[in-house]
């Protein structure tokens, strides 16, 4: 068993809008999360894409993976997206304005500290 810290993980599912190149996208994500990084409101990130069309047919094109290390980082991220400051603010319209068909889910690492098998 992989021995990590336990992180809460922030999914994201999208399709491109059309006429946005993947390039664009992903730089954009990457600048964007990069300075949520910087500012310690988020502790990694991924960006994956489906490959060879494998994927159930709900599942978006772009997966990405922001892992925070607990509620309390991720509360700082949210509310850092939504205050409306800039760049922040750019950062995150550029790439919402390149995505649509958005899903979200938010996961934990299981067994954490809060674990407890039903009795």
């Amino acid at each position: 068993m992989r021995v990590v810290e336990p992180m809460d993980i922030y999914h994201i599912w999208c399709d491109l809008k059309p006429g946005v190149s993947a390039a664009d996208f992903v730089a954009a994500v990457h600048t964007y999360l990069a300075r949520m990084r910087a500012e310690d409101r988020l502790s990694s990130y991924r960006v994956t894409r489906r490959k060879l069309g494998l994927a159930p047919a709900h599942l978006k094109e772009f997966h990405l993976m922001l892992e925070y290390d607990g509620l309390a980082q991720l509360d700082r991220g949210f509310t850092r997206a939504a205050s409306g400051e800039e760049p922040m603010n750019g950062f995150h319209l550029a790439v919402n304005q390149k995505v649509q068909n958005i899903e979200f889910a938010l996961y934990r690492d299981y067994p954490d500290a809060f674990s407890e098998e039903p009795t």
